[in-house]
């Protein structure tokens, strides 16, 4: 064989080992992000109707043989939300059933081709949609009515007592929830220009324009109205936003929580949440359902808002990275086995509803 070949052939020999070992890589990642999202629980499309129109939901039950659960049914937080929140609230499903609990959660309406629009909605129409969820609930033999509760982040800490004033409730599992529309906005404000790092003289510019998005809001301007006032930027405020604000900043949870004494409820609360003022929060609760001994409060130092690691969250890389690989690990330590804990203790009677 002449010597002139044998380096070719060599060559395509490493070429192709190497092209071999990169498939395996490959298949080994893909196997193990299959893996790390498949959840024990089985999964369901299902269909509410409400006011004339469809919910698109998802229903998740254990994989444990038995022939009813109760039902933990989701109030999502703000923003146009699916149904599996893409698949965020899927580690969070796995732990309820892993306690014995269904989990119950639709598209918002307009959002992954649901009917509607969901900047037309009021917090009482986001109560009224839950209520006809629980009442589709209770009406299946695969449901047990006598242990169905709420889980609701954020935007939802307005919608889950409003719910529980309408339907009976066993529990209550409040994620982030504010207590004031307009003090949870300021708050807000304040903490990312903190965070922001901005100057005195920014910050007071952006407090004058949130006093003149407040006085809009109080006389019912129109979002033209709106515009004009802002200089002709809206800064990524639409008509549709403006209307859902316009019909929703006057939301304060503090006397809608009286429908939630004597029920189980688990407080979640972040250790670093800008978005939310957590003593506020904590201390309205407290004071308003303390005296029944229902309200467990945990609190989780590592968490963001969502409740996710804040060290995670702060990268889209690494959100993206833990999702794929490993996505219980986006979130807190303690925060799915504390949801879980606080089922089945349901379930053993230690905090059981009167």
């Amino acid at each position: 064989m002449s010597p002139k070949i044998r380096p070719r052939r060599r060559g395509l020999r490493i070429a192709a080992w190497s092209l071999v070992m990169v498939l395996v890589v490959a298949a080994g990642l893909a196997g193990v992000v299959l893996w790390q999202n498949s959840y024990a629980m089985d999964e369901q499309r299902v269909s509410i109707r409400h006011g004339g129109h469809t919910l698109n939901g998802v229903l998740a039950t254990p994989k444990d043989g038995r022939k009813r659960h109760g039902l933990v049914v989701y109030i999502h937080g703000d923003g146009p939300v699916d149904a599996t929140h893409d698949d965020g609230y899927k580690p969070l499903w796995e732990a309820n059933a892993k306690a014995g609990y269904a989990s119950l959660s639709w598209d918002k309406p307009g959002v992954a081709g649901a009917p509607g629009n969901w900047l037309e909605q009021s917090m009482d129409d986001r109560a009224d949609e839950a209520v006809a969820a629980v009442a589709w609930a209770r009406a299946r033999p695969d449901i047990d009515g006598h242990r169905i509760g709420l889980w609701g982040a954020s935007q939802a800490g307005w919608v889950l007592p409003k719910v529980a004033a309408k339907t009976p409730v066993s529990f209550v599992i409040a994620v982030s929830p504010a207590i004031n529309w307009l003090r949870q906005g300021r708050y807000n404000l304040l903490a990312e220009l903190r965070a922001d790092g901005a100057s005195a003289s920014r910050t007071k510019a952006e407090i004058a324009k949130s006093d003149t998005t407040r006085r809009l809001l109080a006389r019912h301007a129109t979002f033209e109205e709106y515009v004009r006032a802002m200089g002709g930027d809206a800064d990524g405020m639409t008509a549709d936003r403006w209307g859902f604000i316009s019909k929703n900043y006057t939301a304060d949870a503090t006397q809608d929580l009286r429908a939630l004494r004597g029920v189980p409820v688990l407080l979640a609360l972040a250790g670093h949440d800008i978005n939310v003022d957590t003593a506020d929060t904590e201390r309205t609760y407290r004071k308003v359902l303390d005296a029944g001994g229902a309200l467990t409060v945990e609190r989780y130092p590592d968490a963001a808002h969502s409740l996710l690691k804040q060290s995670i969250e702060q990268s889209d890389l690494k959100t993206t990275l833990t999702a794929l690989f490993s996505p219980r690990s986006l979130f807190a330590d303690r925060f799915l086995d504390g949801q879980r804990q606080f089922l089945e203790d349901l379930g053993r009677g230690s905090n059981a509803s009167p």
